[in-house]
Formats: structure tokens, sequence, C-alpha cells
């Protein structure tokens, strides 16, 4: 079974989590970027552009570089400081906010795509939690995303929660999704991300048997020693209140003042 997940109390700057990385190899996880839309339930999902951009260059100049999933077997070498940055979903704003900050800094990272859904929406969110509406990358912006010497990992066929699935349709979500995107693009799909986190021993062993290498869950944590690469842990980056909290937190780290101003 899986360890029980640690609450993640969100990643905003490194200050607070300077200690922690330094024990291992860190994964950040963003879903889309960007102002948040109207009528948006889930606030957790949006991360502001100009806070994303303020992210990465205050790693740039921490020393951290960026490393792969497929590093995993070195994550208990913290040194030089590298870091894992991933996106889950495939949406559209990560296109558009995402590209240019990465390409300034030097900095690669993967996306994780619901391969039944590439251009088209987060019909999952909208489904299940009455969610504002995301376009999806289509087929000739993750060609632009690989171009730009970037990954992509596989997040099912259609975003469901895998362990309230039969395991024949678990297996098809799965294993088809890794065949769908290599049919696509022509690149082999290594890595592997656990829809809404949810995941069991069943459903790990499916995905070691579709032939990833490693998969990322949303239990809360840095990656050291990796004793189970179909369970790697990741840090969330959420969408800071703008209270009188995080506005001590972020300007104790150096961040722009005028990003609490309203808009």
């Amino acid at each position: 079974m899986p360890k029980k997940s640690v609450r993640n109390p969100g990643y905003a700057a490194l200050g607070p989590y300077r200690a922690s990385f330094a024990q291992g190899v860190p994964t950040l996880v963003y879903h889309k970027l960007g102002p948040l839309p109207q009528g948006v339930n889930m606030k957790s999902l949006y991360v502001d552009a100009r806070l994303f951009a303020w992210q990465m260059r205050e790693l740039k100049r921490a020393g951290f570089s960026t490393d792969t999933l497929g590093g995993w077997r070195n994550f208990s070498k913290p040194s030089p400081a590298r870091v894992v940055l991933t996106f889950d979903d495939g949406s559209r704003t990560i296109m558009r906010h995402a590209m240019a900050e990465l390409d300034t800094n030097r900095f690669k990272a993967i996306q994780f795509i619901v391969a039944d859904a590439i251009g088209g929406l987060n019909h999952w969110d909208i489904r299940d939690n009455n969610e504002a509406e995301d376009p999806l990358m289509d087929a000739a912006e993750i060609r632009e995303w690989l171009a730009a010497g970037h990954e992509i990992g596989a997040h099912t066929r259609t975003h469901p929660r895998l362990p309230q699935i039969p395991e024949d349709q678990a297996r098809e979500e799965i294993s088809a999704s890794k065949k769908i995107l290599e049919d696509l693009f022509g690149r082999e799909i290594r890595h592997f991300c656990y829809p809404y986190g949810k995941w069991n021993r069943r459903i790990r062993d499916l995905v070691e048997q579709a032939g990833y290498e490693t998969a990322v869950t949303l239990n809360f944590g840095v990656n050291g020693a990796v004793d189970d690469p179909m369970a790697l842990r990741r840090i969330g980056v959420w969408h800071p209140p703008r209270n009188f909290r995080t506005f001590v937190r972020l300007l104790v780290a150096g961040f722009p003042m005028q990003y609490f101003r309203k808009r």
C-alpha cells in the first residue's frame, strides 16, 4: 500500500524549503499558469505567471539546474542542486506562460498529457467539480514543447480515479495512453502520473507492468534515496492567498510587492 500522504503546505518560495531540498532532489508540480478565470472553483490549480517567473529565477539564482525523472537513481546525491519541474494535464496556459521563462533560465520540464483530451478541455474537472473550462495543448503545441527539449509523460486516457474503476479498465487507461502518445509523437513514454494522485498497490503494479520507468504521486516530500520509482513524491505549487502571512513570507523572500496590488 502507498505510504500515507503528508499534507502539502504548498510551495511559494525557496526559503522554507532550502533545508529539505538539500536532502535530495525535489519535484515541483504545477497545473495551470496565469490569472484566475471567471467562475473558477479550484483556485489552488492556478499559479500567477509572474509568481512562476519569479520562482524560476529564484531557483536559478540559488544555483539550481533541472534534472529529469529518469535521473531518479541519483536523487540521493543532491549536490549540485537540482529540481525536477512537472506540469499535470497539458494546459495551454503552460505554452503561453512557461516556455519563455524555462528557456531564459535554461530549465527543462515534463508535461503529463491526458491522451484522449489532446486539443480538448479539462472535461474531468468540468464534470466532477463544475470547474471553469481550460483549453489543453493540441498536437502541434505538444510537438513545439518537445522541440524545445522538454519531455512528455502519460496521465491516462481520460483522467479517472484509477483505484475506483475495474482493473481491466485501469490497465487500458495506463497502457493505452502510453501507446497513443508514442504513436502520435514518435517518442518513448517512460514516465506516468497518477490522476488526482490516487493510487494503490494494484494500480502501482499495473503501471510497472505497462513498461513505465517512473510514476509520480501527490505524496508530499523530497525524493532522496528512492526505494520505489513508481511512487515518487512531489511538492505542489499552489495559488497563494493574498493575505498578511503570505505577504510577509514572499516579501522576506524578495518577491516584488506589486504582486499583492489589485489588478
